[in-house]
C-alpha cells in the first residue's frame, strides 16, 4: 500500500481512467448522440407532461419535507417552539429567575 502511494507522489504516470480512455470517449459520444435523439424525437409529448409533474411535485414535497419537522399529529404533545415547551421556559431571560 505504501509503495503504491509513494509511486504516485514520485510523479510516476498513472493510467487514465475509463472515461478518458478511447472506449470511454466513444461511450460518451454515443450517450450524447442518444440523448440528443431522445430529446428531439420525444420533446413534444415529454413537455406535455411537465405541468402535471409540477402539480404532482407539490404534494410529494409537502409529504416528504414535513416528515422531518416533527409534526406527530394534531392535538398531540406540544412540539418545539409551541406553548408549554420546556425549551421556551429555559431560554426565557425575562422570567427573573
Amino acid at each position: 500500500m505504501l509503495d503504491r502511494h509513494r509511486s504516485a507522489q514520485d510523479g510516476a504516470p498513472r493510467p487514465p481512467g475509463f472515461w478518458r480512455s478511447r472506449a470511454g470517449l466513444a461511450a460518451i459520444g454515443f450517450l450524447l448522440i442518444a440523448a440528443f435523439l431522445l430529446l428531439s424525437e420525444h420533446r413534444a409529448h415529454a413537455l406535455g407532461y411537465l405541468p402535471f409533474l409540477l402539480l404532482l411535485a407539490c404534494p410529494l414535497l409537502h409529504v416528504f419535507m414535513h416528515g422531518r419537522h416533527g409534526h406527530g399529529g394534531h392535538g398531540g404533545p406540544a412540539g418545539p417552539g409551541r406553548k408549554g415547551d420546556d425549551t421556551d421556559r429555559a431560554n426565557d431571560s425575562s422570567s427573573g429567575a
